[in-house]
C-alpha cells in the first residue's frame, strides 16, 4: 500500500513556529510562557498568536478567532510550524472552515495531540500532509518527550528510545500511521475527516474515560468493522480512569485482549503515548513498521518531503 502522504519541509533551528489554541483554553499566562519557552529550548522561535490565552467557556475564545489565529498562521509563508497550545475541546468545530488549499501548497508542521487528534485527522483527509501526534506546546516536556519531538520534526527517528512494548497479538505489519485519541477517532466516524484505518498502524489512547466508555468506544471500532481494516494496532496509554471498583472481572487489559481477536495482524500495548509524561511523537501519515523483532519504527520508505 503506497503512502499518498508528504512530509512537512523539517524543522531547522531558528525555525518559525507559530502558537495557536485552536481547542481549550489556557489556564493563564504561565503556561503560554512555558510554551514559549520550551520553542527557544528546542532551537525554534515562538510566536503567539492574538488569541491564544483566550477563553469562552470551555472553549479558547470563540469560534471565529480560535479560527482566525489557525488559518492566519496557515497562510503566513514565515511560519514553518503550528504548534498548539492544548487540548481539551473545539477542534472538531471549526474543520470546515480552516483553509487546508493553501496547507496542501506550502505544507508545515502541525504538532499536538488529545482534542489536536480531529486536526491531524482533517489535514490528512484535505491537505495529504503527514501531522504530529506529540506533546502540546503548554507541556512540561521530559527529556525522552523533547528527544522523540525534535527527531520526529527534523526527519530523524523519533522511536530511537524504545521502552518494552507488550505484545498481545503476534505478527508483522507495515502501513502508514494512523489514529490517536479514542473518543475523537469514535466521534469522527461517518464525517469526511474520519481515520483512514485501510492498512494502517492504528494507535490508541485517551484520559478521564472510565471504563466501561473505553469498552463501548472499542466496540464501536469493532461493530464498524474498522479494526478489521486495519495492519496493526498499538494501545497507549488510558489515564485518569476514575474508581474502577465495580469492574471487577473487566479490565483495560481484557478490553484490549477482545478487540485484539478482530485485528488480522499484529497488537501491542504500552506504547508511549497519550496524556503522559514520557511521549513519543508520531508522524501520523508516515509509513511504518510493527514487529516483535524491531518494535514500532518508521520505513525507510516513508512519506517524501514536500517539494514546492
Amino acid at each position: 500500500m503506497s503512502v499518498p502522504y508528504v512530509s512537512p519541509p523539517a524543522l531547522a533551528p531558528g525555525a518559525r513556529v507559530a502558537l495557536v489554541s485552536p481547542a481549550g483554553p489556557l489556564s493563564g499566562e504561565a503556561d503560554l510562557e512555558r510554551a514559549e519557552h520550551n520553542v527557544r529550548d528546542l532551537g525554534w522561535e515562538p510566536h503567539a498568536y492574538p488569541h491564544a490565552l483566550a477563553r469562552e467557556g470551555y472553549l479558547a475564545g470563540d469560534d471565529a478567532s480560535r479560527l482566525a489565529d489557525l488559518n492566519a498562521a496557515i497562510r503566513d509563508p514565515r511560519i514553518d510550524a503550528i504548534w498548539c497550545l492544548r487540548g481539551g475541546y473545539g477542534s472538531m468545530r471549526i474543520l470546515d472552515a480552516i483553509d487546508f488549499d493553501t496547507l496542501r501548497r506550502a505544507p508545515k508542521a502541525i504538532i499536538g495531540f488529545s482534542d489536536i487528534t480531529a486536526l491531524h485527522f482533517a489535514v490528512r483527509a484535505r491537505s495529504n500532509l503527514v501531522s504530529y501526534h506529540g506533546p502540546t506546546a503548554r507541556a512540561v516536556l521530559t527529556p525522552f518527550s523533547r528527544e522523540s519531538l525534535l527527531r520526529a520534526t527534523s526527519a530523524g527517528d523519533p522511536f530511537a528510545v524504545a521502552p518494552p512494548l507488550t505484545w498481545l497479538q503476534e505478527g508483522d505489519a507495515s502501513g502508514p500511521l494512523e489514529g490517536g485519541n479514542l473518543a475523537l477517532i469514535c466521534a469522527l466516524l461517518g464525517t469526511p475527516y474520519a481515520a483512514r484505518f485501510d492498512g494502517a498502524i492504528l494507535v490508541l489512547e485517551d484520559v478521564s474515560e472510565p471504563l466501561y466508555r473505553i469498552d463501548r468506544m472499542l466496540r464501536q471500532l469493532m461493530l464498524s468493522g474498522a479494526l478489521a481494516r486495519v495492519a496493526g494496532l498499538c494501545f497507549g496509554a488510558f489515564t485518569d480512569r476514575g474508581d474502577e471498583g465495580d469492574a471487577a472481572p473487566r479490565s483495560l487489559d481484557v478490553l484490549f485482549r477482545e478487540a485484539a481477536t478482530h485485528v488480522r495482524g499484529p497488537v501491542v500495548s504500552d506504547i508511549p503515548c497519550g496524556h503522559i509524561p514520557d511521549q513519543w511523537t508520531l508522524p501520523l501519515g508516515a509509513r511504518a513498521e510493527l514487529s516483535r523483532a524491531r518494535g514500532l519504527v518508521l520505513a525507510h520508505s516513508g512519506a517524501p518531503p514536500f517539494t514546492p
